[in-house]
């Protein structure tokens, strides 16, 4: 029997995994997501409870209130509940859309390959679900609602999937943000082709200008996020009188301000600029810090990390309180259960998206156009896929715009929150079956080192016997591994013959151009027996490995340079012997640099001095605890 500090330790250690798969703003995302959804469901049930109260009466008189904003003769009025679908879900849509930028520009989806799978699985889940709901809706006004079968509530699939899912689901949740990018794209698309109202010529060409003045601060590299939520906003406003649904303004704005990677130039402008404020804690000298720290991070993740907690935890609850409530008295649920509206929904996102989502993934597995990230089994694919039959946010949204009946609509939430439900069970039973009868019972990367630290292969710093080992997989033009020298350093002074520190290469070539080849001139530097002299001046001198700067290295640490300039040329061994450490790295989990292993342990959150310190510390107390 394991007992309750045992259970609190492994769920410790879960949760540890969880993180340790994922970049920065990826788990920002999706914790955010995730923690999101128990207040989703909370007003989710309120607002049944409040429209089948006593006091039903004062829910439909609140968010039919009419609000209106007045500027000289220019009138905007809309009642609460449009004010909340059509003006407060353009913040939702919105950060979606520099989400989906940011991982098209820096995160998951820059690798092309890595989309093809969850795009084919996209497609089947968006096409299915639409032909079942045609099948018991084939025609009449009942047949506009086949969008609403297409979508994929982020929130509650993340949420659900923490609570039914394998254990540790990271890479499963990464795989199925993906496909829910897709999801959204075509959602928004069809909400604002499909479902707008008669369209206004001048309006559009206001949109147009508007997307154009995005695009050109987008050029230009205008750090400021004022400009952009300002031509953003009159860009909403556009929208709503060109007839189009606002939600494409929020997504279309959104993909439109671009994310990188911070420059390393402007991160240490923001840290010499802190220093200049510690040394003279002045106003302007604040001022000026405030603004160099802003301009090292790129406007998409600024405002995703100050929008996307309120659209999280404010818009999205908001809307469905808004949403949700229907008065189920009145026979209106036993009219809803004979509704092919209703079973239509159920059918569309309960079948539809299991088989679609995994027909289409399978397809293109079986036609090897992709793979599945590492740790996902097919099993576990499935059980995703059933829970993205929870459609609620974007579902609800296009029942309120595809019919006019207050009947049909109420139908239609009806079908979308037993869809829920139904969708949620499905994904439980898939996931178990998939552990019981596939062994599928974590979808989490490796945390453990693949191939042991081997004497005669391994560049090792310190005593070969020592009890502590510290592992890093580095790239030489990664200003991060670079700072980490320092740290590596330190802890070698503080541990001293206790620690054996071993590099391993992991050159990033997507994103430092020079890194394979750098890593290719330290193993040349090694065949001569001074690999870790040239370790240390590659590092120093970061901004400069060019073939010919490399030379120079070589000729001034006085070695053999012709036999260095042809090893790095033609011996395909040291290629070879760079890309092993890639497959360990592959093979460990290690996906990003600096990535450290303490022992054979992958080391997770902050790598300074003092934390890996404390995790060296506590791995020298197993070390010697006796047996």
């Amino acid at each position: 029997m394991v007992d309750n500090a045992g259970r609190e330790g492994q769920s410790e250690a879960q949760r540890r995994v969880l993180l340790a798969q994922l970049t920065r703003p990826l788990r920002s995302f999706l914790a955010t997501e995730a923690g999101s959804a128990g207040l989703l469901l909370a007003a989710v049930l309120i607002a049944l409870s409040w429209a089948n109260s006593p006091w039903s009466g004062s829910y439909e008189s609140l968010w039919s209130t009419e609000l209106s904003i007045r500027v000289g003769g220019s009138e905007l009025a809309m009642n609460l509940g449009h004010w909340v679908n059509d003006g407060l879900m353009v913040l939702f849509f919105f950060v979606i859309g520099l989400e989906v930028r940011r991982e098209l520009s820096v995160g998951e989806l820059t690798e092309r390959q890595r989309i093809v799978v969850p795009a084919a699985a996209a497609a089947g889940g968006i096409v299915v679900p639409a032909l079942l709901y045609l099948s018991l809706n084939p025609s009449g006004e009942a047949a506009a609602g086949w969008g609403i079968v297409i979508g994929t509530d982020t929130a509650f699939l993340l949420g659900a999937l923490a609570i039914v899912g394998p254990a540790c689901p990271t890479q499963l949740r990464v795989f199925l943000l993906t496909l829910t990018v897709f999801d959204d794209i075509v959602a928004v698309a069809i909400i604002g082709v499909v479902y707008s109202d008669s369209l206004d010529g001048v309006a559009l060409a206001v949109v147009a200008a508007c997307l154009a003045a995005l695009a050109l601060l987008n050029r230009v590299s205008q750090w400021r996020s004022s400009p952009y939520l300002l031509v953003g906003l009159a860009l909403w406003i556009a929208t709503v009188e060109s007839g189009l649904h606002p939600s494409i303004a929020g997504m279309a704005a959104g993909l439109l301000i671009a994310a990188r990677p911070p420059d390393r130039s402007d991160v240490e402008r923001a840290a010499a600029l802190f220093r200049a404020f510690r040394q003279s804690p002045l106003p302007q000298v604040s001022e000026t810090a405030r603004r160099g720290l802003q301009r090292a991070v790129s406007v998409n993740e600024r405002l995703q990390t100050s929008l996307h907690p309120w659209t999280a935890y404010v818009v999205v609850p908001l809307f469905a309180l808004a949403n949700a409530g229907i008065a189920l008295g009145d026979g209106l649920l036993g009219e809803a259960l004979r509704s092919p509206i209703t079973w239509g929904i159920v059918l569309g996102l309960v079948a539809g998206k299991l088989l679609g989502i995994g027909a289409g993934a399978l397809v293109a597995l079986r036609l090897r156009l992709g793979s599945l990230p590492q740790g996902v089994g097919e099993g576990q694919l499935l059980g995703g896929a059933a829970l993205s039959g929870i459609g609620f946010t974007v579902s609800l949204l296009i029942a309120d715009l595809a019919f006019d009946s207050e009947a049909l609509r109420e139908q239609a939430i009806i079908g979308i929150l037993l869809a829920s439900v139904l969708a949620t069970f499905v994904g439980w039973l898939v996931f178990r079956l998939a552990a019981a009868l596939r062994g599928e019972r974590s979808a989490s990367l490796p945390m453990v080192l693949d191939r042991p630290v081997e004497i005669d292969r391994d560049h090792i710093r310190g005593p070969q016997d020592a009890p502590l080992t510290l592992v890093e997989y580095s790239d030489f033009e990664c200003p991060f591994c670079g700072q980490a020298t320092g740290v590596v350093r330190e802890l070698r002074e503080r541990f001293g013959d206790e620690l054996r520190y071993v590099f391993r290469h992991l050159p990033l070539t997507d994103v430092h151009p020079h890194a394979e080849l750098a890593a290719q001139a330290s193993e040349a530097a090694a065949a001569q027996g001074r690999f870790w002299e040239m370790h240390d001046l590659l590092f120093s001198r970061q901004d400069e490995l060019e073939l010919e700067d490399l030379v120079g290295y070589a000729a001034d640490l006085g070695l053999d340079v012709e036999r260095f300039v042809r090893e790095i040329g033609e011996e395909e061994r040291l290629a070879e012997r760079v890309r092993e450490d890639i497959a360990d790295a592959e093979a460990s989990g290690a996906r990003g640099t600096p990535t450290f292993f303490v022992g054979v342990r992958r080391h997770v959150g902050a790598y300074d001095a003092d934390t890996l310190a404390r995790t060296l510390r506590s791995a020298r107390g197993r070390v010697t605890a006796p047996p």
